[in-house]
């Protein structure tokens, strides 16, 4: 399905603590953005009919959906591609899935990032993205990493992005050191930065049918051992 560059959008993200939200209405954009912690599932819906009703807009005015497929929580992912199934099929719209950490690299507003999301466990979900032109390139595709692991990089004014440097500032600045130019802990996944690389997408015809919509997990346990939990380990 094309779409047209006048049109409306809904972008969403729960891959984090945070639910962030986007709808892009012609050349006007609406957001809203929360720290919900474990929430998402029951406010997501309610906040998404608000900021259509901000926007004046119903759902069947839309033209097309974005969601961060992960990686992330196993329940935010899993909660975010549902809703893009759920509104899709129900609407009838196509839906784009965009990586967090891409998202993330969007959302620095950097030219070379080294995207890096808390995994819990001890690990980084990580990747790293270079912008030429306009457009990103993969310099490291997403993995899952102990800290004092992750890959190696060439080059310098690195920026590194999300909560995996503000869990793992020391290691990852370790291995990075003199290669960084910054670093933005703070900065999680927004739902304007999926809109703005959704964007494109939808515009080339590129986006898939609702039942397409799926999380990207990267790790493969869905589950804690007893003792983990014991612990006060998360997924």
């Amino acid at each position: 399905m094309n779409i047209k560059p006048n049109v409306n959008l809904l972008a969403f993200d729960t891959s984090t603590e945070y639910l962030s939200l986007a709808i892009m209405k012609g050349d006007e954009f609406f957001t809203f953005d929360i720290n919900a912690g474990q929430t998402h599932s029951q406010i997501i819906l309610p906040q998404i009919q608000a900021l259509l009703d901000k926007a004046s807009l119903q759902l069947s005015d839309l033209q097309g959906i974005a969601f961060g497929s992960g990686p992330g929580s196993f329940t935010g992912v899993r909660i975010a591609a549902g809703v893009a199934q759920g509104l899709g099929f129900g609407a009838k719209l196509p839906v784009v899935a965009i990586s967090t950490l891409l998202a993330l690299a969007e959302a620095s507003g950097a030219e070379k990032v080294i995207a890096c999301l808390d995994a819990r466990m001890g690990e980084v979900y990580h990747a790293a993205y270079e912008k030429i032109a306009t457009q990103w390139q993969m310099t490291i595709e997403p993995g899952v990493y102990k800290p004092n692991d992750v890959p190696a990089l060439d080059g310098t004014d690195w920026v590194g992005a999300g909560s995996g440097w503000q869990a793992y500032e020391v290691q990852l600045s370790q291995v990075y050191a003199a290669q960084l130019r910054a670093i933005q802990p703070q900065l999680s996944p927004t739902a304007s930065a999926i809109l703005a690389l959704a964007q494109p997408i939808f515009a080339r015809g590129e986006a898939k049918s609702a039942s397409e919509a799926m999380p990207i997990y990267i790790r493969n346990r869905v589950a804690l051992k007893t003792s983990e939990r014991d612990q006060g380990l998360r997924l």
